[in-house]
C-alpha cells in the first residue's frame, strides 16, 4: 500500500477566479468537479499522473488568517523568462510580498487571494519539473517530516538534512515536495493543504491505520461524516487529506 501527492487544495473565497488565476499562471485548464469546487490541471491531463501536482480549489466562507506553512515555487529556464513570468502573473493580480526574505534571487509574490508564492530563478534541478517546481512546507524538523512523508508516499527522498528534505515521485518525473525548517511560522492569509490518494484498490481506512501509526493524527476541519476523504493531520500538526481510491484505474 502507499500514497501519492496528487494535488494541493486551496481554500478560497472566489474558487473561480483564484482557479482561472492558476490556470493563466501556469497554462493549464479548469474543470468543475461541483459547485464551489474549481479544478486546475495541464490540458488533456489523466488524473492521477506523476507527472503534476494538480490544484484543487474550494469556495469557503471568509477564512481567518493562519500560520503560513505551504506554498507553491514556480520554475523558469531563463533570466528573461524569470522576468517575463513575474510581469505576466502581476498583470494577472498578483502582488509582491515580503515575508522577511531579504535580498534573495527569487521573487515572493501573493495571489489574488493572499496566498505566497515563490517564482523561482533557473535552476537546473528543477529543467523537467513542469510550471510547479516543487511544494514546499515549512517545519520545523525536516529530519522528521522526511520520515514520516516517505514511508507515508511512494516519493523517493532524494536529500535530507537538519535545514531541508527533498522527495519526489518514484517515477522521477513531475515537481518535487521540499521540507524546509523555518525558526518560526510567517502569519499571512494562506489555507493551503496536500491531499494524497492511495491506488485503485487500496482500502482506505487501511491507509488511515498506517498513517496512524507512522504518528498523524485525526483532524477535524468541519468535513462531517458524510464525506469520502478522511483528514488528517502530519507530525507536525499540519492538515492533508486522503482522497477516496478509484475502482479502476489506468495506472
Amino acid at each position: 500500500m502507499a500514497l501519492r501527492l496528487v494535488q494541493v487544495n486551496f481554500k478560497a473565497r472566489d474558487d473561480e477566479a483564484l482557479g482561472r488565476f492558476w490556470a493563466d499562471a501556469l497554462g493549464w485548464g479548469v474543470s468543475s468537479e461541483g459547485p464551489g469546487v474549481t479544478n486546475v490541471e495541464p490540458l488533456g491531463f489523466n488524473w492521477p499522473d506523476p507527472t503534476a501536482v494538480c490544484i484543487d480549489v474550494v469556495a469557503v466562507p471568509d477564512p481567518e488568517t493562519v500560520k503560513y506553512r505551504a506554498h507553491l515555487d514556480l520554475a523558469t529556464t531563463s533570466a528573461a523568462h524569470k522576468d517575463e513570468l513575474v510581469a505576466r502573473l502581476l498583470e494577472l493580480g498578483a502582488t509582491h510580498a515580503d515575508i522577511g526574505q531579504g535580498d534573495v534571487p527569487w521573487t515572493v509574490l501573493a495571489d489574488p487571494e493572499g496566498n505566497v508564492f515563490c517564482v523561482l530563478e533557473p535552476r537546473e534541478i528543477y529543467r523537467d519539473t513542469g510550471p510547479i517546481a516543487t511544494v514546499v512546507v515549512n517545519c520545523s524538523d525536516p529530519r522528521a517530516m522526511a520520515r514520516f512523508w516517505s514511508e507515508a508516499t511512494d516519493w523517493t527522498l532524494h536529500e535530507v538534512d537538519d535545514d531541508h528534505a527533498r522527495l519526489r515521485s518514484a517515477s522521477g518525473v513531475g515537481p518535487y515536495l521540499e521540507l524546509l525548517r523555518t525558526d518560526g511560522p510567517e502569519t499571512v492569509w494562506n489555507r493551503v493543504h496536500l491531499d494524497v490518494k492511495p491506488y485503485a484498490g487500496d482500502d482506505l481506512d487501511a491507509e488511515v491505520e498506517r498513517l496512524r501509526n507512522l504518528g498523524a493524527s485525526n483532524a477535524d476541519v468541519g468535513q462531517g461524516d458524510d464525506v469520502s476523504w478522511r483528514v488528517l493531520a502530519d507530525v507536525e500538526g499540519n492538515e492533508f487529506c486522503i482522497l477516496a481510491p478509484d475502482r479502476a484505474e489506468s495506472v
